[in-house]
């Protein structure tokens, strides 16, 4: 007679090292259809992203206009609410501070537009048929490329010391104007900071009105976070009509239910009973400032981390391509036990100087500070290299940058 053993305290076990197998199996699959020694996770990621790469190309050159269209309207209407609503609220406090702003924020403002304008319309440079100087042969214009020069999908040409195709002013980041996009985005981020500080205490008037919340005023999304979470849900966080109570240049107290001289009279939420009369004009004004402010703060973030960038790059003496060059040469001189050296980092003083076309009586105030159309130091073809330390092999090795 058979004898039947029951091992149900096994069975865990069991079940576990069962799962373990089938897991192993799977991750062995998977390398065995697909593991390549030479990719990485880069080049995955690189690969899955491309489609998306291909509609950036496919439709950048289309979207361009509109985004300069978009640049051109928002900055005018920046410029247009400071004149109406931050200004004369300066002029009311002090006349000395608003010589100061009048002088300060059209300086800013001329080289705003300045620099715009020459970032947009200035060619970053080709390279020609005939160059002094070759690396390599562009696959797409079948073409001689000089050093620092990349092919640019969108424009569809080789740009001389190519940084990016920037879509905000439809045009290519190259030798010849790579100067004036980078001031632009610094004279934008100090307008954008000026007026911010301009006009803080009416933001803070017309978004919080009379309410006490515990960050800073330019931290608005995290007070209306706390309102939404900690807030009485009987008085809503209304940045709108409620803020109208602490200016009394917008609101004023009536009586009655009724249409007052043709003004709209609102129920405050506060204080039931009690009503504000709000004309047309007084909400176009607190919509303007609370726009104007919403507007440049994100623009204040979004172009320190572009600017940030940049200065990085430049003290390097690097393009936004060269970035990502040098560090997979890096990578591969290391595996050699080589060191690999940019050719073209001249040193922290020297690289500014060079980007900014300083010398041969050019100086910072006159060149920089104010605007001109000098052009860069150079030709855009050759590229004076470093020589780096040690021995020949290794300074051959490491200078190597297509």
């Amino acid at each position: 007679m058979a004898l039947v053993q029951w091992r149900l305290a096994q069975f865990p076990r069991r079940l576990v090292n069962r799962c373990k197998e089938f897991t192993s199996w799977l991750i062995l699959l998977r390398q065995t259809l697909f593991y390549n020694e030479f990719t990485s996770y880069m080049v995955a990621l690189e690969t899955a992203a491309e489609p998306l790469f291909w509609a950036v190309e496919k439709f950048s050159r289309y979207f361009g206009p509109i985004f300069m269209v978009v640049v051109v309207c928002l900055t005018t209407s920046v410029v247009v609410i400071f004149y109406i609503c931050l200004l004369p609220h300066v002029y009311s406090q002090s006349l000395s501070k608003t010589l100061f702003h009048l002088v300060f924020g059209h300086w800013l403002l001329v080289n705003i537009v300045f620099n715009y304008v020459m970032a947009a319309f200035t060619d970053p440079g080709h390279p020609p048929r005939e160059i002094p100087e070759t690396v390599s042969i562009c696959k797409k214009c079948i073409s001689p490329k000089p050093p620092r020069a990349h092919h640019c999908s969108i424009c569809n040409k080789c740009v001389l010391k190519m940084d990016h195709h920037c879509p905000w002013i439809n045009n290519c980041v190259g030798f010849f104007n790579h100067r004036y996009f980078f001031q632009f985005c610094v004279f934008m981020l100090s307008g954008t900071i000026y007026v911010c500080i301009t006009g803080l205490d009416l933001f803070k008037q017309h978004f919080y009105g009379d309410k006490y919340y515990p960050f800073p005023a330019v931290f608005y999304p995290l007070n209306m976070a706390y309102d939404i979470i900690y807030g009485d849900p009987n008085k809503p966080f209304l940045g709108g009509i409620a803020a109208y109570q602490i200016n009394a240049s917008l609101h004023q107290k009536v009586n009655g239910d009724q249409e007052v001289n043709g003004h709209l009279k609102v129920i405050s939420p506060h204080q039931p009973g009690q009503s504000l009369e709000v004309d047309l004009r007084g909400q176009n004004y607190h919509t303007a400032v609370v726009y104007e402010f919403v507007l440049c703060s994100a623009v204040v973030v979004a172009l320190t981390l572009l600017v940030l960038w940049h200065v990085r790059m430049i003290s390097f003496g690097e393009t936004n391509i060269e970035v990502y060059i040098n560090r997979k040469e890096v990578v591969r001189l290391k595996k050699l036990g080589l060191i690999y050296t940019n050719p073209y980092q001249y040193g922290f003083v020297r690289n500014w100087q060079v980007f900014f076309g300083l010398g041969n009586g050019r100086t910072f105030v006159k060149n920089v500070l104010f605007p001109s159309t000098h052009l860069p130091l150079g030709d855009g073809l050759t590229y004076p290299r470093v020589q780096s330390m040690g021995d020949k092999d290794r300074r051959d090795q490491g200078l190597m940058l297509l």
